[in-house]
């Protein structure tokens, strides 16, 4: 008898679990459900929505063993936030390069004159982004690829480099609202049809060899950790 009403125990309590996890599982945050931050600030659904999806939020339930549609939003700290990105799927390598390999080389002079010539780039690591304005996950990316660069600007030995197919007069508008912080290179179909690229954003990081150590097309929440990551890995 004992043992029947231990299993019984045992059987109501896994009942119990999986309902809860039925609960979670069937959460769908849309316009209804209520965010706010930990000071009870309610936030509207573009504003949050638009909050998480720069990965420096995430939202949990009040209430996790309820069905409330309540949530509280946290800001990640630098340390949370890359840990999170860390344990996201390696964004994939994009078909136009080959992990190891050098990419044939190009002259150019971005917007304020600098020439740039990337054979004797060699001894530094190069961060390229192909990208134009009318792509709006190359605009998304943009204040994230901004960060990075910022973080390396006393750092003589990575250079950003970002290849635009626009012109320059366009870009130059574009850049008063919407700064950049690489070293951009205007009318740059060129050097895309180059290396066949008819992805964006793509983007690319170069050892100190000239080698291809990463590689990828498409906008991905992490792709700016991936790319400090193998910054960090090749110098």
């Amino acid at each position: 008898m004992k043992r029947y009403l231990l299993l019984l125990i045992v059987a109501l309590s896994l009942t119990v679990i999986v309902k809860a996890q039925t609960v979670v599982k069937k959460r769908r945050l849309d316009e209804k459900t209520v965010v706010k931050d930990t000071s009870g600030t309610v936030f509207a659904y573009p504003v949050w929505q638009a909050m998480v999806k720069s990965g420096d939020y995430v939202v949990k339930p009040i209430d996790p063993s309820s069905d409330s549609t309540a949530y509280v939003i946290y800001k990640l700290s630098e340390e949370q936030k890359d840990k999170r990105l860390s344990r996201m799927k390696k964004p994939a390598e994009s078909e136009f390069f080959t992990t190891g390999e050098k990419i044939a080389s190009f002259r150019a002079n971005d917007l304020d004159g600098f020439k740039i010539k990337l054979k004797e780039l060699e001894g530094k690591v190069v961060v390229l982004n192909f990208w134009f304005i009318g792509c709006p996950p190359c605009r998304r990316e943009i204040p994230e690829l901004n960060k990075l660069a910022l973080s390396y600007a006393n750092d003589p030995n990575v250079v950003f480099i970002a290849i635009a197919l626009d012109n320059k007069s366009d870009i130059k508008e574009f850049i008063k609202n919407t700064p950049f912080a690489y070293h951009i290179v205007d009318d740059g179909r060129m050097y895309a049809n180059l290396y066949k690229i008819h992805l964006f954003p793509t983007n690319v990081v170069l050892d100190k060899e000239g080698k291809v150590r990463f590689h990828a097309s498409g906008y991905t929440l992490n792709t700016p950790y991936w790319i400090k990551k193998t910054i960090e890995e090749s110098k």
